[in-house]
């Protein structure tokens, strides 16, 4: 599969996520403003991809501005892109790398190293994501069919993918029998993203709606739940896409154990706890209508939350590039994922 962010010359190119299944279109940015409306409108989602992303738009900002004044429009340009979308921490750990490299070159030198930076941001994220996808399928048994929710392949990590890359691994290694999506509402990344990465992968799979989760796992053996994460609390508590808690409830009713795949990119060990992450509010016509035609009646009051909170005792492990810790919290999280464990930083 093509990455869904690459840096070809001197621009990004994305792979629009809203058009598929659909339509496999790219679209070329030239411009760090381009690339911050593209994370809003979700051209591109997925805590890693936003978060390489943001790095190339960074480049594009100092590509596009004046030699001699650099460093104004490339901060600006940072601040722009640190405010389009809030709960994700890959975006903040990405722009904070950018910023230190703004700060200690050279103006000559500025494009390249920041361009250098970027790259390693997005090669760290295929570096993190192979190595979960090896860890994630170990804790995968023989047979299995495993549920995931929302989109953690390819499409939403600029690589190789966390949970679906683990599912993915698995299968190739003859252990995954099926594989089940939730379509994942208000926008369907499941329906429309993971099933279209499963399929071209070759894995059985089955699509249900959100809200058949419970009688499937009262029906239906169901081995594991795979997901990804947005951003993961010093205590283990977990951010992401929303109907995640609720799976994670039903899990432990059913005694299905609960996975999370991710990067050590994602964890936020200045947050104590999930009560801390900032939970995205989006648009409420996103609940409201689908394709731009409204499918509900008007009149009420709508929320539309983007991302939910998974206690960290709901969650069975957490797959790291790093390591899979069983049980997590604090202590094991900071020894992971803390300053002396940081890829080359």
């Amino acid at each position: 599969m093509p990455y869904s962010v690459e840096w070809i010359d001197d621009h990004v190119r994305l792979l629009d996520q809203r058009l598929l299944p659909r339509e496999e279109r790219y679209a070329d940015l030239s411009t760090s403003d381009e690339v911050a409306a593209a994370i809003r409108d979700m051209t591109v989602r997925g805590a890693p991809a936003i978060g390489v992303s943001a790095a190339y738009g960074v480049v594009l900002a100092a590509l596009t501005a004046e030699p001699d004044d650099r460093n104004r429009p490339v901060e600006d340009a940072i601040a722009v892109l640190a405010a389009t979308r809030p709960t994700a921490v890959n975006l903040f750990a990405a722009l904070d790398r950018m910023r230190r490299v703004l700060r200690g070159s050279e103006k000559d030198d500025l494009v390249a190293a920041l361009l250098r930076e970027a790259r390693q941001v997005h090669q760290d994220e295929i570096d993190a994501s192979l190595a979960i996808s090896r860890l994630g399928a170990s804790l995968i048994p023989e047979g299995a069919t495993v549920l995931t929710h929302c989109n953690a392949g390819m499409i939403a990590t600029a690589a190789g993918g966390t949970a679906l890359g683990a599912i993915v691994e698995a299968y190739r290694q003859g252990k995954v029998a099926r594989a089940i999506a939730t379509e994942t509402r208000p926008l369907l990344q499941g329906a429309r993203l993971t099933v279209w990465e499963l399929v071209r992968e070759g894995v059985p799979t089955t699509l249900i709606t959100d809200s058949m989760v419970g009688h499937m796992m009262r029906t239906t053996r169901i081995d594991c739940v795979m997901v990804g994460a947005d951003r993961i609390a010093a205590n283990g508590d977990v951010a992401n896409k929303i109907g995640t808690y609720g799976i994670a409830v039903l899990a432990k009713a059913h005694g299905v154990p609960f996975y999370v795949a991710a990067p050590t990119s994602t964890v936020d060990l200045s947050l104590r706890s999930g009560e801390a992450i900032e939970i995205e509010e989006r648009s409420a016509s996103e609940v409201t209508s689908f394709a731009d035609v409204r499918v509900a009646a008007s009149g009420p009051e709508v929320r539309n939350p983007a991302f939910d909170v998974t206690p960290h005792r709901l969650v069975t492990a957490i797959v790291t590039e790093r390591g899979i810790l069983s049980s997590p919290g604090t202590q094991e999280l900071r020894r992971l994922a803390g300053p002396s464990g940081r890829r080359g930083k």
